[in-house]
């Protein structure tokens, strides 16, 4: 063979070398997600220039998203052109309702939110554990159907806490204080993920718009992301496990509470909620947790010091990443350089953030002795034929306090329902343990008011822990208060869960 033969062979085997390496690129590398080849979310296939993803999407018959107890709440439906093509489009029952917890599915502008988003290859059929299912419809020569969902979700307490909501702007956040399991996840104002699933692009990027720019945020869902709030009184369950732990404190100690207090290397005047006293100059420390009296809690803070204060708060989650799958925006404490700063954070000011997920599970930590459970949304997943894939197990995320603080604060916080600002969370024939907060926010909105707690039929085994949060309400609430505006919404979630 000559040289010429030689170079012309040569460069034929290079040029097919690299157009099998292009293929292989496009085929393997670039249609599918590197790590996870089984699935359609590739490079190719996310580019929303792709109209062959758009159309693959509306031609899958996905997988519905159902509740505890098998209620359906997104489906898909059949659907025809008039002119014989088949396709499939997303339905949602009670869509406002669940649309925290659903997310949407809008193939038009290839758009996807919570579970839609978080289960997506389980609910298009393409996940590694449905792969018995796709080869028993290339056998039988069926289409690809997608495998469902079940939600921890218990539509009783989901339909009360909405409905206690109303259209005030806010959260509620359940859980099952022994499992983690989450019962409730509402925000409002919501949406209708229906609206999202149009096959006409147009309508549906103007629904997107309209939404992304309405300034009541109801894209957001409050209760784990998009926004925290400074959870006032609520934390004062922490730094009280602080100085407890420390032994700055005893439950039935006398403390002082002086109507007001100057706070070191300022001239700013701390005072109790509204200028109240907190019964003269001295009284109990469990008087002063069950009036949420300040005074007493900023200069707690203080003796425990900012060190601890960041341990405990650490020790509970905050600053912790967080998804249940939905990811959750994490906690924070910050990182203070003065006690008036420890002072302020200590009774949940200054630049403390917590979602409404994370008092919950305070909540839920005191009311299972001092154990956090990890909290959980999918409780199972299912194959097209609805034959259970896999299944959700509790797991212990932290154990922040021993049984005898748990004990302790579940004390103090049936002393705050039963007789200080908490009693508008009473339920009868039920016992109740909570704390409120009244957050400042230096907006003309007004304050943000919280109640967390836990409630049963028996205290020592209660079957919800919950979070209840409002954004400033002054436009709408006279002097709003955790105990006025919270804690009744806390009672009507409580009583659709203890009581269904």
């Amino acid at each position: 063979m000559n040289r010429q033969i030689r170079q012309v062979a040569f460069l034929v085997v290079v040029m097919f070398a690299a157009l099998a390496l292009s293929v292989t690129s496009v085929q393997g590398l670039a249609r599918p997600a590197i790590w996870e080849p089984w699935s359609a979310n590739g490079a190719l296939n996310s580019d929303g220039r792709n109209s062959r993803t758009t159309n693959r999407d509306f031609d899958t018959d996905r997988g519905p998203i159902m509740l505890a107890g098998g209620t359906t709440i997104a489906s898909t439906e059949k659907s025809e052109d008039g002119q014989g093509s088949e396709s499939y489009q997303r339905v949602y029952a009670n869509g406002p309702l669940y649309a925290p917890v659903t997310g949407h599915f809008s193939p038009a502008i290839f758009s996807m939110s919570g579970i839609e988003e978080k289960e997506n290859a389980v609910l298009n059929g393409d996940d590694p554990s449905l792969f018995s299912s796709r080869i028993k419809t290339l056998v039988t020569g069926g289409s690809q159907r997608g495998g469902a969902v079940e939600l921890t979700i218990k539509p009783e307490i989901q339909q009360a806490a909405y409905e206690a909501l109303g259209n005030r702007e806010g959260a509620v956040v359940a859980l099952d204080p022994s499992t983690g399991a989450v019962l409730a996840m509402v925000s409002s104002p919501s949406y209708d993920p229906s609206d999202f699933a149009s096959p006409d692009a147009n309508a549906v990027n103007e629904t997107n718009t309209n939404l992304s720019e309405d300034s009541s945020r109801p894209l957001d869902n409050r209760a784990i992301a998009g926004n925290r709030y400074p959870p006032g009184s609520t934390f004062k369950i922490i730094t009280t496990a602080a100085a407890l732990r420390t032994g700055k404190i005893t439950p039935d100690q006398e403390v002082d509470a002086p109507d007001t207090i100057t706070l070191p290397g300022t001239s700013h005047s701390l005072e109790n909620y509204g200028g109240e006293s907190c019964g003269g100059e001295r009284t109990t420390f469990s008087h002063a947790f069950a009036e949420s009296c300040n005074t007493p809690f900023a200069q707690m803070a203080m003796d425990v010091g900012d060190e601890e204060l960041t341990k405990e708060a650490k020790n509970w989650g905050f600053d912790s990443d967080l998804s249940i799958p939905l990811k959750v925006t994490p906690s924070t404490y910050p990182s203070n350089d003065s006690q008036a700063q420890t002072a302020m954070a200590g009774i949940g000011q200054a630049s403390v953030q917590a979602t409404p997920l994370m008092m919950a599970m305070v909540a839920a930590t005191v009311a299972n002795n001092g154990e956090q459970m990890t909290p959980y949304l999918v409780s199972r997943t299912l194959d097209p034929d609805l034959n259970e894939v896999s299944t959700t197990s509790k797991k212990v995320a932290r154990t922040p306090i021993d049984s005898n603080t748990a004990k302790s604060l579940s004390s103090l916080m049936q002393d705050a329902v039963a007789d200080g600002t908490g009693t508008s969370a009473q339920v009868s024939g039920v016992k109740v343990a909570g704390k409120t907060g009244t957050a400042e926010t230096g907006s003309d909105s007004g304050p943000t008011t919280w109640f967390v707690g836990f409630a049963g039929s028996d205290i020592d085994k209660p079957e919800i822990a919950l979070a209840v949060v409002l954004d400033g309400n002054a436009e709408t609430e006279d002097g709003a208060t955790g105990g006025k505006v919270a804690g009744p919404v806390a009672a009507k979630v409580i009583e659709a869960a203890v009581n269904q």
